[in-house]
């Protein structure tokens, strides 16, 4: 694509790209990144690592994911390298407690029971989100509400966790998700239904009208015109 020499990029995502040079560089850019996470994702499998170990040991050249163009807007690196897996090694993890695992549910239980309750794991999920660790906070708030679905306090933090999650997130992917489980619990909390929960904020209307954010972008980072 970078060969054909055009003069205007229209990306699925993104904003447009004028200028034959700029068109190449981006492509050029976008190329390399991916040829990167390719080059990693295989060379980690090969060596027989876990998904797990997969995906948080590939690192994205931060060179790259600074151009406005390749900033996380829809999609993310650490969900391209998941695709790269199924594509490569189909579904399994090698985690063999995944292979024919027993319910969620039930596993929750069993750690909230170990925990001393699901509140106790929630609260802990409290902490971690004030630490700064959003993403073991999510598994730990995730573990309680499966545990205990129906505890407010409970929904409450799950609620929170998620809630704050969706904020700092930049892809459309991963604010969706977020912002749908902080309303599922919110629902959980309040006594509504998730509709009411995702609409209560202005922000929240326009994502339920179908408008499409693909994120935040500074006046010098435009690269067009």
């Amino acid at each position: 694509m970078g060969e054909l020499g055009a003069e205007v990029l229209l990306p699925g995502h993104g904003i447009p790209i004028v200028g034959a040079d700029r068109v190449a560089t981006a492509l050029d850019d976008t190329a390399t990144l991916l040829e990167s996470l390719c080059s990693q994702t295989r060379d980690l499998m090969n060596a027989g690592l876990r998904l797990d170990a997969v995906i948080h040991g590939v690192k994205v050249p931060e060179e790259l994911l600074a151009k406005p163009y390749l900033h996380p807007a829809y999609d993310e690196p650490e969900f391209v390298v998941r695709n790269l897996w199924r594509l490569w090694g189909g579904w399994y993890d090698q985690n063999p407690a995944n292979l024919k695992p027993a319910p969620e549910a039930a596993v929750a239980a069993e750690l909230a029971d170990a925990a001393g309750g699901a509140l106790a794991l929630a609260e802990r999920a409290v902490r971690l989100l004030e630490e700064g660790d959003l993403r073991l906070a999510s598994h730990l708030a995730e573990t309680a509400a499966l545990a205990a679905p129906e505890d407010v306090a409970v929904a409450r933090i799950r609620a929170r966790v998620y809630g704050t999650r969706a904020g700092r997130e930049t892809s459309t992917m991963a604010r969706g998700v977020f912002h749908w489980a902080a309303a599922e619990s919110a629902a959980v909390a309040e006594g509504t239904d998730v509709t009411t929960e995702l609409t209560r904020s202005a922000a929240g209307r326009e994502r339920a009208a179908g408008a499409i954010s693909v994120g935040v972008v500074a006046e010098e980072d435009l690269c067009c015109g």
